[in-house]
């Protein structure tokens, strides 16, 4: 049933969503990947659609931007939607020296400043992780296109514009790979409710050094990350 951000019919998303950030790389997902196509949500503009990618079904949505965003959404998907596992694709900005532009970082785990996990467990640490047979089988698939990824921890920041000075450098030192907005908050849901989630990055800039991918590069590597992603989730 619809609810106040989802205005779709029951059985309108697959057992699958990957979710990007931005909307409107929903729909350029949907419109370049998937056949089938059919619009399921536009509440608020955020875009959802239904096809097929190698004869699976599979569904894509925007999440918006941070972490009560893509709970909202998250939450509603597993519990509302019959939505099994989520997958985020998105943008990160490395920490870490040998974690260059336009590489794979595929989070194990997402620390936080957010206090939503502690609030999913009385007020104490969570460790927010992803399904790990869904990460064996993203890594499976760049191993099969010899593609390198970093598998690791990553921060979920509640703020874009960091106000701490020395922040980056500790996660650094404590082995942290990049820093994105969402992936604590996803795989806190999931943890609640029972459901699979996985974060897929590519890094479009590095917070450190100050390089960043220009508007053209960060499309196209994007391509890659969403080839990886679905070939992953439709290949036996």
């Amino acid at each position: 049933m619809a609810t106040v951000h989802i205005n779709a019919e029951p059985g309108a998303f697959a057992d699958t969503v990957l979710m990007p950030g931005d909307p409107l790389r929903a729909k350029m997902l949907a419109d370049t990947y998937l056949t089938d196509v059919v619009q399921v949500n536009g509440v608020r503009n955020m875009l959802a659609y239904t096809g097929r990618f190698n004869g699976q079904r599979i569904s894509v949505m925007g999440s918006g931007m941070g972490i009560p965003s893509v709970s909202i959404y998250a939450h509603e998907l597993f519990s509302q939607f019959g939505v099994e596992q989520i997958i985020r694709v998105g943008s990160c900005g490395s920490v870490q020296p040998h974690v260059q532009l336009s590489e794979l970082v595929i989070a194990m785990g997402a620390c936080t400043d957010s206090n939503v996990n502690r609030k999913r467990l009385a007020g104490h640490d969570f460790a927010a992780i992803c399904d790990y047979r869904l990460l064996e089988r993203v890594v499976r698939q760049a191993d099969r296109q010899k593609l390198p990824v970093h598998i690791g921890n990553i921060f979920s920041a509640d703020l874009f514009y960091e106000p701490e000075a020395g922040l980056f450098e500790r996660m650094q030192k404590m082995g942290l790979l990049a820093v994105e907005m969402e992936a604590a908050g996803l795989y806190g849901v999931a943890a609640e409710l029972g459901k699979k989630a996985l974060t897929v990055l590519t890094v479009s800039d590095h917070i450190i050094t100050g390089d960043k991918l220009s508007a053209q590069q960060r499309q196209d590597d994007f391509h890659a990350m969403m080839q990886l992603s679905l070939e992953a989730l439709t290949t036996p």
